[in-house]
């Protein structure tokens, strides 16, 4: 299994999309609610990385929209868990903008999710066995 520190990184979730004009507004931007929903997808993926355990988004912190993501880009969603509790942990994800034909590559939403551990029956339960 390896330690805490080896866990948090070997989980770190990555994903790529395509912003097309189907998931954007009359802005020609991506839908907040869709930042938020794949924020969301790939925070859980690393949660789940990270404890192989069921996992259930508890709360988000601040989300942070920094810049407007118009159709046509590029995005990266990166992942990554900053802190552990007893059943809970902390997820931070960014999402990278890049222009498709162009080396522009900037961060432009940032916000933090936490996820709790259960069991069959919706209890919470540690979110990590022993570890070394």
């Amino acid at each position: 299994m390896g330690t805490v520190e080896e866990r948090i990184l070997k989980s770190e979730t990555r994903i790529f999309k395509a912003v097309f004009p189907i998931t954007t507004n009359h802005y020609d931007t991506l839908f907040g609610g869709t930042a938020l929903h794949l924020m969301d997808e790939v925070a859980f993926i690393c949660a789940t990385r990270f404890s192989r355990k069921k996992v259930v988004t508890i709360s988000t912190g601040q989300i942070d929209f920094k810049k407007a993501i118009p159709a046509g880009t590029l995005i990266e969603l990166v992942a990554k868990v900053v802190s552990v509790g007893r059943t809970s942990c902390k997820i931070h994800v960014d999402i990278f903008m890049e222009q498709m034909y162009s080396e522009l590559r900037e961060t432009v939403v940032s916000g933090t999710f936490s996820f709790v551990a259960v069991d069959e029956n919706k209890k919470s339960v540690p979110i990590l066995d022993e570890v070394e």
